[in-house]
């Protein structure tokens, strides 16, 4: 694995998400993906050679094991890490579009462009939909793979001993899981970790909502900033020319700018 290149990543995201997002990704990244490349694949690496059946009828100890463990915990939680992790890549292109749009607007236009997005990371318009959107979707895999592995292995646990009957088994025989208890124990801290991401996707998206709620109704707000920040319609663009920039983006046929967006481009 290139950690150079997790690493450039997890700082892109660091840097456009929330207070709570970036605790959201420590949480992944530290107790969860770091869990499950060191210690969880180990422990899960000999769940088929180590699975014992008081039997030598053979294959009798395939299906019983393909019965009690139909998907392996290792995959699911490999599955489920990367649907959770991708929407925050989104938020990234995102940003990067509106990046690469203002650099052919700079081309195409020179220095006296009309500049569309003063700072491309601030979640406005668009990206605070993509933003959003991306919490309620990784809140909601979470959950889902949660009913998954509540479904495929009831109360998250591993019985020691398991009683299986299926053909070509000559009768019912007794066969072991190799090492329930520590697997107990992982999967129970998975489980716990990924209920703490839940509950922080849908404070980071509650706070989110609330804000841009006391913006909008913020008293002696003008309907200009409203549509300026929140819509981000072009024909509202502020100018980013050299000299307009010198006097705080201001002219006749532009708004003031705030001191947080000057120098636009």
């Amino acid at each position: 694995m290139n950690w150079g290149v997790f690493e450039g990543l997890l700082s892109g995201v660091n840097k456009y998400s929330t207070a709570f997002g970036r605790v959201w990704l420590s949480l992944v990244f530290i107790f969860r993906l770091l869990v499950y490349l060191v210690a969880a694949e180990r422990v899960w690496s000999d769940d088929h050679k180590d699975f014992d059946c008081n039997t030598r009828q053979p294959g009798c100890t395939n299906v019983c094991f393909d019965h009690f463990f139909p998907i392996s915990h290792i995959r699911l939680w490999a599955l489920q890490l990367i649907l959770v992790t991708c929407p925050s890549l989104l938020v990234i292109m995102h940003v990067a579009y509106r990046e690469a749009k203002e650099q052919r607007l700079r081309e195409t236009q020179g220095d006296s462009y009309r500049c569309i997005y003063p700072n491309p990371g601030k979640k406005r318009g668009g990206l605070w939909w993509t933003y959003l959107l991306s919490l309620i979707f990784k809140a909601s895999v979470d959950v889902v793979f949660l009913y998954i592995f509540y479904r495929f292995y009831r109360n998250y646990t591993l019985p020691r001993l398991v009683k299986c009957e299926l053909p070509p088994c000559p009768n019912m025989v007794d066969c072991f899981i190799s090492r329930p208890t520590e697997k107990n124990i992982f999967t129970l801290f998975m489980v716990v970790t990924t209920c703490v991401c839940v509950v922080l996707n849908l404070v980071e998206a509650t706070y989110l909502i609330g804000k841009r709620c006391h913006e909008c109704l913020e008293p002696g707000e003008g309907d200009s900033r409203r549509h300026s920040s929140f819509l981000e319609l072009p024909g509202e663009s502020r100018s980013c020319s050299p000299g307009l920039q010198l006097l705080g983006c201001s002219s006749s046929s532009v708004p003031q700018c705030s001191s947080a967006e000057l120098g636009c481009a």
